[in-house]
């Protein structure tokens, strides 16, 4: 616990655990989960923290999104980012959502 608080300390941010389950052929197959922990130097970390804003924020409400369809994928996202407790879900259900996936795409690939 001294040491996850100390590393804490000397990172400047908070950390960062999350769970990470992904649907590669939609929600009736099989499933992959996988975690991250950061702060660490592996390069989901360093792409994650890089990123501006909440990576996780849903699609706003009334939002135009265009209607193409990139696959059944799904994926949920748990856990703590930047400090914040956090649950979301994606999909490439449509034009909005599939941008969505793309930008965090380095955490749903195997």
């Amino acid at each position: 616990m001294l040491i996850a608080a100390v590393a804490l300390a000397l990172s400047g941010s908070p950390a960062t655990n999350l769970r990470v389950t992904v649907w590669p052929q939609g929600r009736g197959g099989p499933a992959r989960i996988s975690t991250l922990q950061c702060p660490s130097q592996t390069a989901p970390c360093s792409k994650l923290g890089a990123l501006t804003g909440n990576p996780f924020a849903p699609v706003p409400p009334a939002t135009v999104c265009t209607q193409i369809y990139g696959g059944k994928q799904e994926a949920l996202v748990t856990g703590m980012f930047r400090g914040r407790r956090i649950w979301a879900r994606f999909s490439r259900k449509n034009g909005c959502e599939i941008g969505r996936w793309n930008r965090l795409a380095f955490l749903f690939e195997k």
